[in-house]
């Protein structure tokens, strides 16, 4: 049985087949899928999401939004966590962190926001999910500083280097859909190189298609659209137990053991 750690079911791209979709994914062997909130907007959306069909999530203000959330993003947020703190769906803090890749974003907000929110996870020992992008050592720096019970590096696409750091302090690596692409020679380096006892999978549907699924920019122009879900995360795992040469079963044994490793309230679901 397989634990995709990161999709965003709540995406508007589910909203008319959500059911058919988690079906797929139970059908597929996937056992658990968390749900991660972006912006105090979509908190209670996620807790409710996650109840209905039987799924895991998480709480947080994703850097992306940063400056489009309230004032207060940051006492609502706790207040929603501690208003679900006995909630045993509620298994980690996030999707938190940095975003150096996307122009115009307002750093000094994002910075704010994703270290209030360590505070946070710090406070009610949760394990935080994070984003990354262009800015892992930034998201490092922060980490040295206020120190969390762990959590998942979400797409990680650093170094082996920052990996090792990652793990030191108690955290596992998401690999997904961009692992399957065969021009991507570092994260396919990575996913062969890490420890297996790192390595967590994830979607994070309906985004980071694998290549199956991915259609150019001009195919998008045209409207042509596939997204990602995850039923599609075994066939994404096979890419990387044919990268490990090992067994399938043995990838989704340890994968899903990670996963609960890191994530320990999931246990509570099995």
């Amino acid at each position: 049985m397989w634990i995709d750690t990161h999709a965003h079911l709540d995406a508007g791209e589910f909203s008319a087949d959500l059911d058919d979709v988690v079906l797929r994914s139970r059908a597929a062997g996937v056992e658990h899928v968390v749900v991660p909130a972006v912006g105090v907007e979509n908190l209670e959306r996620v807790r409710a999401l996650a109840h209905a069909h039987e799924l895991a999530y998480s709480l947080g203000v994703h850097p992306l939004f940063a400056g489009t959330q309230p004032v207060d993003a940051v006492d609502r947020l706790q207040q929603s966590i501690e208003r679900n703190l006995e909630d045993c769906r509620l298994v980690a803090l996030g999707e938190i962190g940095l975003d150096l890749f996307t122009p115009d974003l307002d750093r000094q907000r994002q910075e704010y926001l994703y270290a209030e929110q360590l505070k946070l996870a710090r406070r009610y020992a949760l394990p935080v999910l994070l984003h990354s992008r262009r800015a892992v050592d930034a998201v490092l720096k922060q980490l040295r500083r206020i120190e969390v019970p762990g959590g998942i590096a979400h797409a990680f696409n650093g170094s082996e280097q920052q990996a090792r750091f990652f793990i030191e302090r108690g955290f596992k690596l998401g690999f997904g859909g961009a692992l399957t692409f065969e021009r991507a020679l570092h994260i396919r380096r990575l996913a062969q190189r890490l420890p297996l006892d790192s390595l967590v999978m994830e979607t994070d549907a309906p985004d980071i298609p694998p290549h199956w699924l991915y259609k150019t920019a001009e195919q998008r122009a045209a409207g042509e659209t596939r997204r990602n879900e995850p039923a599609e995360l075994p066939r994404i795992a096979q890419e990387l137990a044919t990268l490990r040469g090992m067994p399938l079963e043995e990838l989704a044994r340890h994968t899903s053991e990670n996963a609960r490793a890191v994530l320990p309230r999931l246990r509570a679901l099995h």
